[in-house]
């Protein structure tokens, strides 16, 4: 009987390189994505919205009719939104949430159940460094992955000794396409472009591909591993956070009024120096 993973947010970054690595290791891996096309180049598709409740659970139904409950569930799909507090909408605010925080519950709440009557299992939700990175930039999608990775240690506590894993994987900078499809609020639409394009494009320098963080998530499922950031600058992030929140406290306020434009001289001097 095969064994099947299921992975959202699959279509792209992270998700279709843990989609890849974990069908490379023989599982089948249902990859579900607003982007079902994409998402059938790495693994049998389905599109959902994870932050639509019902639809999520139709989607868990569906794997377990068609493919048996799960041993794997990759809780990925995410998106960004950076800025001022003040200028983040209501709006904006309800989006980030649906998405980065409540899909990663419906995907707990709809397939843990499938997970448990299994036996054995593991699920890994996919956070992020900035869960425990105060900053001025990004309030809402901090806020979001810091619910993630509480949700993620309560839900561990509850499941331990059910056969039943959970992590919480914390990548740091990462070159995907994220930064490029995320809302910058604050600055017109043309503007954002030009952040988001700067964004990539440090991180195509100098970041590692996802592909670093889909080998840290089999590595969490593999032995269990309760917390993993991914990077060097996560794992000294995490560290700080924990030694010394006051000084975590004191970097979040770098930048003055607009960070992104010490991020900009700084981009200036780097790419000067390496053309």
């Amino acid at each position: 009987m095969a064994v099947v993973a299921v992975v959202t947010g699959a279509a792209s970054g992270i998700g279709r390189a843990t989609a890849l690595a974990l069908g490379a290791r023989g599982l089948t891996v249902i990859c579900a994505d607003v982007d079902e096309e994409r998402a059938g180049e790495v693994g049998v598709p389905y599109r959902v919205d994870v932050s639509d409740a019902p639809a999520m659970e139709r989607f868990a139904e569906w794997v377990r009719a068609e493919h048996g409950a799960p041993a794997v569930l990759v809780n990925n799909a995410g998106i960004g939104i950076g800025g001022s507090f003040f200028d983040h909408t209501v709006a904006d605010w309800r989006r980030i949430v649906d998405v980065n925080l409540m899909g990663v519950v419906h995907g707990c709440l709809f397939f843990g159940p499938q997970l448990l009557e299994r036996g054995r299992g593991h699920i890994v939700n996919v956070a992020s460094a900035a869960a425990y990175t105060p900053t001025r930039t990004l309030p809402a999608y901090g806020a979001t992955k810091a619910g993630v990775l509480m949700l993620t240690e309560s839900l561990r506590a509850e499941l331990s000794g059910t056969g039943v894993g959970v992590s919480a994987v914390c990548p740091g900078f990462i070159a995907t396409g994220i930064y490029r499809a995320s809302r910058y609020a604050g600055v017109d639409p043309a503007e954002g472009t030009r952040r988001g394009e700067l964004a990539e494009r440090l991180a195509g320098r100098w970041a590692p591909g996802p592909e670093t963080v889909a080998r840290a998530i089999v590595r969490a499922i593999e032995h269990d591993r309760p917390l993993v950031p991914v990077t060097a600058g996560a794992w000294g992030a995490y560290a700080l956070a924990r030694l010394s929140p006051a000084a975590m406290r004191r970097l979040a306020r770098l930048g003055g009024d607009d960070p992104f434009l010490l991020v900009e001289r700084f981009a200036g001097r780097f790419f000067r120096k390496n053309t």
